[in-house]
């Protein structure tokens, strides 16, 4: 980690990303940087290349392969959790929650999207970034499962620790190495799943706990009362197939 960039590194790892500009791709490591409040730029490919050349990560023109994601969140509070094959990377914040109530009574408003502030398309202080990868081998579904126990044991987190289930930012890194022992699931029983499960959860924590509990921010007690979010209230309409 340097010059508010963190690096998870390892060689010859397939990686999948929901954050910008992501999805597949094979790289020898993935990134997480933090970006300044008040941050405005566009040129993602540009910046990003900038920050890893700055960082001491890559040369001029960066890593165009590597995935990274960008946070509002300062590299000072990321947590790094280990659990036998899987290590996770979490930076953690709830400035911008995005609300899921499961009835009218839990609802900000009676319909529709009730939003605080102007929901940020951008990165803010209140993103959650997960990075976790295993030394095991799996294949493009299995990867894709991960990135999906990945998600759920952050929300699960976050729901326990803050009442909301996410941010309106939130992205996961998955990795998995390529000469690495093959493992056929990732599901929530196997090897993988379990730690990567268990890593994540731990990681967030220690993030939100880092950050809140040094004074940097408050947790928002409602979308209402936070800088920015999103209370998902809207109707649908519900059939048998």
């Amino acid at each position: 980690m340097a010059g508010g960039v963190l690096r998870l590194r390892r060689p010859d790892t397939r990686w999948l990303s929901t954050g910008w500009d992501g999805g597949f791709a094979d790289a020898p490591a993935a990134y997480n940087v933090s970006v300044p409040e008040g941050w405005e730029r566009t040129d993602l490919d540009a910046y990003v290349a900038d920050r890893l050349a700055d960082a001491g990560f890559a040369g001029p023109g960066g890593d165009p392969t590597a995935p990274a994601l960008l946070t509002g969140v300062d590299m000072r509070h990321a947590r790094v959790a280990r659990s036998g094959p899987v290590v996770a990377v979490a930076t953690a914040g709830v400035s911008n929650p995005a609300a899921l109530p499961m009835d009218a009574e839990g609802r900000e408003e009676p319909t529709g999207e009730s939003v605080a502030g102007e929901g940020p398309e951008r990165p803010g202080r209140g993103t959650v970034n997960v990075l976790v990868a295993t030394t095991r081998r799996l294949d493009d579904g299995a990867l894709a499962n991960l990135v999906a126990v990945a998600a759920e044991a952050k929300a699960a987190t976050l729901l326990a620790t803050t009442g909301f289930p996410g941010t309106t930012t939130d992205a996961v890194v998955a990795g998995s190495a390529r000469d690495g022992d093959p493992a056929a699931f990732s599901g929530s029983a196997t090897t993988v799943g379990g730690a990567s499960r268990a890593c994540v959860r731990d990681a967030v924590r220690a993030s939100l706990n880092s950050r809140y509990a040094a004074g940097d921010a408050t947790v928002p007690d409602s979308v209402a009362d936070a800088e920015h979010g999103v209370v998902t209230d809207r109707e649908t309409e519900v059939t048998r197939p």
